[in-house]
């Protein structure tokens, strides 16, 4: 492996210094084992998408048979049932009117996807001007051109491209009466350029783990129903029961016009993802011009295998207690991260359903972090002074036990990192 790991250029990293991967020799449940014979108790669920854990007999049957039936086929001018059923399946979940789905194969490609058919529903209207979007300070929405624009300008990794990227409307989460008034002023300013609000429901992810109540989405909601715009929901990271219900909008009661999903869609099998408009969206596209068609089209869009994975994966939202599960983990996290609280270099200790996030109060030496998690027998991946745990909803309570007290021996023990940190 060492040969070709030579080859490869890793996500997220300083190729010239920073520590090399971990070869991974196989998973099961929540662990990750390594080539060397050391086994880690994978806190992250893979950036959260094995929600079932690691090679679900389940999923790994129905990959395996739709393999021997049909791998792929291009889904232009081609359908198939494991795709059509998935969409029936998605749009019955859903609820809210959302009825038609679009797939694609990332999270990021989701969201362009979204954007592109807001922007195209004003254009097919013959409103030319709808070609912004307002989003949130703390949001993360993919790395893709497109998404990086909406991301937050300032907290998020891709300052890097300023000048470079479209120029949309950032604005404070309406949380009160305060950032909301502000909000109102934007939009009073800007409604007319804009084709639609972008935000995630309940957590904004990879921007800092940042949690907001259900009334922010109802704010929202009366906020686009006034100024007739569209919303849309980013449920990638939310998406399958993270916070605590099957979609984190649910808790709001307010609808989106577009959702995205992505990430434990598959249950962490395979690259699949998918952006669900309502009919008032779809309807914009209803028509006899051939112009008004959404010309977008990834090659492994409605991919069989992936499809066949993800209705194996709501299968298992129906045959097995995953809500119940998500609950349960909730309680453990909010009693087992408690202890951090107290210590001087940790600024927050908070909790929404299978998310734990311990915030640290400045900055600190990540390698070193990600170095002493790994000795102690987790695989747990902090990003700018967030310490987060997204477990799989069915880890078993040992090993969760045991991620509970290395995370919080070494966040006890990590005082000299703050103090050293670059």
């Amino acid at each position: 492996m060492d040969d070709g790991a030579r080859h490869v250029w890793l996500p997220y990293a300083q190729m010239k210094t920073a520590a090399p991967p971990l070869p991974v020799a196989r998973t099961h449940g929540s662990r990750i084992e390594l080539a060397d014979g050391r086994s880690l108790v994978d806190g992250v669920a893979s950036w959260w998408t094995a929600c079932h854990g690691y090679n679900h007999p389940a999923i790994a049957a129905a990959v395996r048979r739709q393999l021997d039936a049909m791998p792929h086929v291009m889904f232009g001018g081609l359908t198939h049932e494991p795709a059509a059923r998935l969409a029936q399946r998605l749009c019955a979940l859903l609820g809210g009117g959302l009825e038609r789905v679009f797939y694609t194969d990332s999270g990021s490609v989701a969201v362009e996807v979204a954007m592109k058919m807001a922007v195209q529903y004003w254009l097919n209207r013959g409103e030319r001007r709808r070609t912004r979007f307002l989003a949130f300070r703390g949001g993360y929405h993919g790395d893709t051109l497109g998404t990086m624009a909406v991301c937050d300008p300032e907290e998020g990794m891709h300052s890097l491209f300023h000048g470079l990227l479209a120029e949309h409307v950032i604005a404070p989460l309406p949380r009160d009466a305060g950032s909301l008034a502000q909000l109102e002023r934007l939009l009073e300013n800007h409604a007319h350029e804009l084709a639609g609000i972008l935000v995630e429901p309940l957590v904004q992810g990879a921007g800092g783990m940042l949690m907001h109540g259900p009334e922010v989405l109802r704010r929202l909601r009366a906020l686009v129903d006034r100024h007739g715009l569209l919303l849309i929901y980013d449920e990638i990271f939310t998406g399958f029961g993270r916070t605590g219900t099957l979609f984190a909008f649910e808790q709001a009661g307010a609808a989106p016009d577009i959702v995205t999903l992505s990430k434990a869609l598959t249950g962490g099998t395979l690259p699949l993802a998918a952006t669900v408009a309502n009919r008032r969206v779809f309807d914009g596209f209803w028509s006899d011009d051939p112009g008004h068609a959404l010309m977008h089209g990834p090659t492994f869009m409605g991919n069989a295998l992936a499809c066949a994975a993800a209705n194996a994966s709501l299968d298992l939202f129906e045959q097995e207690p995953r809500l119940a599960q998500v609950q349960a983990l909730s309680l453990a996290l909010e009693a087992g991260l408690a202890s951090c609280a107290h210590l001087p270099w940790v600024r927050d200790v908070r909790v929404l359903g299978a998310i734990g996030v311990v915030e640290l109060d400045g900055a600190f030496d990540k390698e070193a972090l990600r170095a002493r998690l790994v000795e102690a027998g987790v695989w747990v991946r902090p990003f700018g002074n967030i310490v987060y745990l997204t477990p799989a909803f069915t880890i078993d309570a040992d090993d969760l036990a045991f991620l509970l007290d290395a995370v919080v021996r070494v966040v006890r023990g990590m005082g000299d990192l703050a103090r050293r940190a670059p």
